[in-house]
């Protein structure tokens, strides 16, 4: 079989002395590390194992493009909202009153920062908060 085009993250294994031919998939987002092995004789050679190995990539670099969207993590001292880009700011007016926003923050390209808050007052903490998080996941797929 010739060596496919496409090989992202799919690696061509052939140990002769252990019986080992396949293809294996291995992808690290974030720290965390998948990989698959995909067997010769059980997927009808190399290139059944090979189509096979195709797919469970595509469909994890799918599942992970998904997650990427709108990226959770752990609430810590950092990031209270739960969402990166999204946070909950107070803002002290000239009168000494206090107003609260949950702001979205993005950058559209090198050196360059948007962020837009949405008011507690005008739309209530949860109404705010979505309209945060819609519009932090625009700006980062630049359709803001």
């Amino acid at each position: 079989m010739n060596v496919p085009a496409d090989t992202y993250g799919i690696g061509r294994i052939d140990q002769p002395e252990g019986s080992t031919h396949g293809w294996q998939v291995r992808l690290q987002r974030r720290g965390v590390k998948y990989a698959k092995y995909f067997a010769d004789r059980r997927h009808g050679g190399s290139e059944g194992s090979y189509e096979a190995a195709l797919a469970w990539r595509d469909r994890l670099l799918e599942h992970l493009a998904d997650e990427e969207s709108v990226r959770i993590c752990r609430r810590s001292v950092r990031n209270s909202s739960g969402v990166v880009g999204v946070c909950r700011v107070a803002v002290k007016a000239g009168n000494g009153c206090n107003y609260f926003f949950w702001q979205a923050t993005w950058s559209p390209e090198a050196g360059v920062r948007r962020c837009v808050k949405f008011s507690i007052q005008r739309h209530g903490e949860h109404e705010a908060f979505q309209l945060a998080v819609r519009a932090r996941r625009q700006g980062v797929n630049g359709s803001a």
